[in-house]
């Protein structure tokens, strides 16, 4: 079914490509990590052939239905690229509750080879010929949105897997090896677990210390800097000048590592862009998270 947007009606960014109809469809589910439920969502163009896709990768407590990810996916796909978004088998969230976090032990037991081994279930399933068909996957094309720690997991992913096209970092961490100098790291091994709170929802989220230890036996395999430099295609960063959580020195990084990369600065932009869960604003995005979408879309169609 045809859908409207705000993106549409910036006269700044009316093209052809912004009238095309698109699809949703909606939760579908497949194994992941440690046979756990990978959702993940589509948006895709109407009309005849293979489109570019997106597959956009959440970020530290996110998940696919966070705030306005959805409207992002809207227009992505009316601008002609198909956008899939996804949860990591084990954030939390599940099927039956994708708003929620209803597995805090899954929650807990997170760590980034659980999530590249996800990634790689999403990007085989989707370029399995079934579903190129069905869903008009072009799968010379297929791009990966990573925000925040998501943003790190995509490079190393991109790294591995060579059917990457190109990487877009929306407030992406440039270093995993934090959590290896954590100053609660011994006490965390002594207790196995500590908790962090969650502000909007109010529960005590666990980190269980195999997160640690995943990381100090893939010190290499997680070297987000190696990674960056060996990624060989586009990539793009993008970062907000007032983002709490991911400070611009991060992007900088990422920037003196590949030289070559677009930086776009959001002055004044946050670690969302404007963005807030629940999205209470219909099809309509902050300025500054449209602004995001717009470069993003540009450098998907130009590079």
């Amino acid at each position: 079914m045809g859908q409207t947007s705000e993106l549409r009606r910036d006269s700044n960014l009316r093209s052809k490509a912004f009238e095309m109809s698109i699809t949703t469809v909606p939760q579908i589910v497949i194994p992941g990590s440690d046979k756990k439920p990978i959702a993940l969502e589509i948006s895709h163009p109407e009309g005849d052939g293979r489109f570019p896709y997106v597959i956009f990768m959440h970020g530290f407590k996110g998940f696919k239905n966070w705030g306005p990810w959805y409207v992002a996916a809207n227009r992505f796909a009316e601008a002609g690229i198909g956008f899939l978004r996804f949860n990591f088998s084990h954030n939390g969230t599940t099927p039956k509750s994708p708003f929620d976090f209803a597995d805090l032990e899954a929650f807990g037991q997170n760590n980034f080879s659980r999530e590249l081994f996800d990634s790689k279930a999403v990007l085989d399933w989707l370029t399995e010929d079934e579903q190129a068909e069905k869903y008009k996957v072009d799968t010379t094309d297929i791009s990966l949105i990573g925000h925040s720690r998501g943003g790190a997991t995509g490079l190393i992913f991109a790294k591995e897997d060579i059917r990457i096209s190109r990487v877009i970092c929306w407030a992406g961490v440039s270093d995993l090896s934090r959590y290896l100098r954590s100053d609660r790291a011994e006490q965390w091994k002594k207790d196995g677990v500590y908790h962090i709170p969650n502000a909007r929802t109010g529960q005590e989220m666990p980190l269980y210390f195999q997160l640690h230890e995943d990381l100090a036996k893939n010190q290499e395999r997680f070297d987000v800097q190696s990674a960056v430099k060996r990624l060989n295609r586009p990539l793009m960063i993008v970062q907000g000048t007032d983002d709490s959580a991911v400070k611009y020195d991060e992007a900088q990084a990422l920037k003196s590592w590949a030289p070559d990369a677009p930086l776009l600065t959001i002055k004044g932009g946050n670690h969302v862009f404007g963005g807030r869960h629940p999205w209470e604003d219909g099809d309509i995005l902050p300025r500054d998270f449209s602004k995001v979408v717009r470069e993003s879309i540009r450098f998907i169609e130009q590079s």
